[in-house]
């Protein structure tokens, strides 16, 4: 199976693609998609779902998995997170993947076990996880790749969930 995760960001939009085969799970690729902050909202939009529909069939992914956006303080912050999750669902949607929401808590037991992770444990882990000689860098894409192990995690309970509906 292949799963692409997005830690979705306006400004800064996280991507990693893994592919588990059996017990044995791999990193395929990570890094980001950046968007000028000085370009109007729409442009950066629209240039983020490019980026991300031509990542989407590289990759070709089974499922994606997006980070949700809980709560954050800064309202225009949220509100750019917000949209950059909206084109991450619509990108997948339309390149046929099925799309899966992890809160970030959902992502941190997935990863290291616990809820309360911080960044360095999340980053550590993953790096354990999938076997790579360094932390990826920078933390969006590792970010990314953890969204993308949680989805391989609770994945057989989501496939469970969808066969009894």
């Amino acid at each position: 199976m292949l799963v692409m995760g997005i830690d979705p960001g306006l400004s800064r939009c996280g991507y990693g693609v893994v592919r588990q085969k059996g017990r044995a799970t791999e990193a395929v690729a990570a890094g980001i998609i950046r968007t000028d902050k000085d370009d109007p909202v729409p442009q950066r939009l629209h240039e983020l779902q490019s980026e991300l529909v031509e990542l989407l069939g590289e990759y070709q992914p089974d499922a994606v998995a997006i980070e949700q956006v809980l709560f954050q303080v800064n309202v225009r912050t949220a509100m750019g997170v917000g949209q950059a999750s909206g084109v991450a669902m619509a990108a997948a949607a339309g390149a046929g993947a099925e799309v899966f929401e992890y809160s970030p808590t959902q992502i941190k037991k997935a990863v290291t076990g616990w809820g309360a992770a911080d960044k360095d444990q999340m980053g550590q882990m993953v790096q354990t996880l999938l076997r790579l000689p360094q932390p990826l860098k920078p933390v969006d894409a590792a970010d990314a790749i953890a969204v993308a192990l949680c989805h391989l995690a609770h994945r057989p309970a989501a496939s469970r969930i969808q066969a009894a509906l």
